[in-house]
């Protein structure tokens, strides 16, 4: 194996390793605080779109069963979202008024069960030990992703079915049949569109109930996927075959900072939240 197919076949599993923890942060996010009202509906169930096509998509091309699998995997994991919002809007409306803080803040990754709408008695955590906790989740969380793709690459090659490239991608040279691309660019085109749904609600949520992680890890996932492709070759055909998976995962990072810059640019109102809450949950 060339060394650019040895480094595109470690992005690829690196890419994997984020999607496999993505919607971890957000699920405990919403058990966390018994609240669904962070979330899109329209952004999940759109993305949820976007992941039963790969699923299609990736039956028809005749990928290998890992990465099948792992579609199967995102699509259980959109439908416990969606699970998710309408338990806790519908059935159990344990959540009465405005939204706390997302846990993100605090905890960034898993979220943090002290959070709460109601005030605290208790003190205040020192926020040089929230951020020094924070630097040491994401440093464990990246160390997971760095390690798991290294980990992964290494077994695939000892076992002499290693993945050439981008786990799930065509080859180069391979070409794809129109069905295919056609699912290919549906998939991406809903990817790109769930995040505006998302994106119009934080106007309303300030982020709150939001996992600050989801958005890392998704932007990190969709880097390393466009590098594994890109690594491996820059040829004209090869790019064209991929065009659908460059789309998806590219176009989508930017919408993605969007988000991230989002969670900044609310802060202070996410405060002012619990000090003066006024913030009603809606429907969207």
């Amino acid at each position: 194996m060339a060394i650019n197919d040895e480094l595109s076949s470690v992005a690829g599993w690196m890419s994997i390793a984020c999607w496999i923890i993505v919607y971890s942060p957000q699920i405990y996010e919403n058990y966390t605080l018994k609240s669904g009202e962070g979330l899109s509906v329209g952004f999940v169930v759109i993305w949820l779109a976007g992941d039963l096509c790969n699923l299609v998509g990736a039956l028809m091309a005749g990928l290998i069963p890992t990465v099948i699998i792992l579609a199967i995997y995102y699509t259980l994991c959109d439908l416990t979202l969606l699970i998710q919002i309408y338990y806790y809007r519908h059935v159990h409306r344990a959540h009465i008024g405005p939204i706390a803080p997302t846990p993100s803040e605090s905890s960034p990754l898993l979220g943090d069960s002290s959070s709460s709408a109601l005030p605290s008695s208790e003190p205040k955590p020192d926020p040089r030990s929230k951020a020094w906790r924070s630097t040491v989740i994401y440093s464990l969380a990246a160390a997971f992703v760095v390690g798991t793709g290294l980990i992964a690459w290494r077994i695939s090659k000892s076992v002499d079915h290693g993945v050439e490239g981008s786990p799930g991608s065509p080859d180069e040279g391979e070409e794809l049949g129109w069905t295919t691309q056609i699912i290919g660019w549906c998939s991406a085109v809903l990817y790109l569109g769930s995040r505006i749904p998302q994106i119009l609600k934080n106007r309303e949520t300030k982020c709150s109930g939001l996992s600050l992680a989801l958005f890392i890890f998704a932007v990190a996932g969709n880097v390393t996927y466009v590098f594994s492709i890109c690594i491996k070759s820059m040829q004209w055909q090869y790019l064209v075959a991929n065009s659908s998976w460059l789309a998806g995962s590219g176009l989508t990072v930017f919408l993605d900072f969007i988000v991230l810059g989002q969670f900044f640019y609310y802060r202070s109102d996410r405060q002012a939240i619990v000090e003066d809450p006024v913030l009603e949950p809606t429907e969207a």
